[in-house]
């Protein structure tokens, strides 16, 4: 009877997180239909989730100016950070491509690693289907701000 109860907990949690992901992915698909991309027509939605349940959203947005647009993901972490969250339990990513799953450029890789290295990242397609990774799997052997902290050689500056 306890082996049952234990077994039946375990599928309810699984199922949970299951739809968790998925809920996730479908809150990605929606937050692209608001992106703003009149130059490349590539449409990128995100859905961030804290360890505290709340999810912030975001798309990417250009600009005439090419390298002043942001990506989806930037968007949504900065949205989280500017209310005060710092730790990060997953990122869902989505676009328009049916191929292949979006992946986040070398540049949002960068900004999620920040938030420390090891939190999943959910890599979809617009029928819902996923690819689930870490930070860690994306940008292996990165830099982060522990590095900063890291004893330094004692150089003189002679410029």
């Amino acid at each position: 009877m306890e082996d049952q109860k234990m077994m039946h907990e375990l599928i309810n949690g699984l199922n949970g997180h299951l739809l968790g992901i998925k809920e996730l992915t479908r809150k990605s698909q929606e937050a692209k239909k608001f992106a703003y991309c009149p130059y490349s027509k590539f449409r990128v939605g995100a859905a961030l989730l804290t360890h505290d349940g709340t999810v912030f959203t975001g798309c990417n947005v250009e600009n005439a100016c090419f390298n002043l647009g942001i990506c989806a993901e930037r968007v949504a972490i900065s949205k989280a950070v500017s209310e005060g969250y710092r730790d990060f339990k997953a990122i869902a990513i989505a676009s328009d491509m049916c191929e292949n799953f979006i992946s986040p450029c070398g540049g949002c890789r960068q900004f999620m690693r920040e938030f420390g290295s090891n939190w999943e990242v959910y890599l979809s397609k617009p029928d819902g289907s996923y690819v689930e990774m870490t930070v860690e799997e994306l940008l292996p052997a990165s830099f982060g701000p522990e590095d900063l902290k890291m004893k330094k050689a004692n150089i003189r500056n002679e410029f």
